[in-house]
């Protein structure tokens, strides 16, 4: 089972609320996260411990570049974020590197798995 690994405290809280239901993560990625596969949600440090939050499945894993991002998945991604500009800029001081609006991401959308 693979992680779906978050570090920033702002997400930490939106996936507690519920209200994160995509991750829009530089270059193309599918193949990680393949549709279907079940994953942990995960929060912690990149190289310090996690802490599981739940399972989601991957409803759909998609490819495009920053300037195509539609305004839903920006919602979904953060509900805060309401411009393609604003993620870029997020994603600079994230990646600690310039940030294209050409450049590929992967649109990860999820959804929780319960069990009852």
């Amino acid at each position: 089972m693979f992680a779906l690994n978050f570090i920033s405290p702002h997400n930490e809280k939106l996936l507690i609320a519920r209200q994160k239901s995509a991750t829009i993560r530089l270059g193309d990625i599918r193949d990680t996260y393949p549709e279907n596969s079940i994953v942990w949600i995960t929060f912690g440090s990149k190289y310090g411990p996690k802490r599981k939050l739940y399972k989601a499945i991957v409803d759909r894993a998609l490819t495009k570049k920053f300037c195509d991002l539609t305004t839903k998945e920006l919602t979904h991604q953060n509900p805060d974020i309401t411009t393609v500009d604003e993620l870029i800029r997020i994603f600079e001081s994230v990646y600690e590197k310039q940030i294209h609006v050409d450049d590929t991401v992967t649109v990860i959308h999820f959804s929780e798995v319960t069990e009852e």
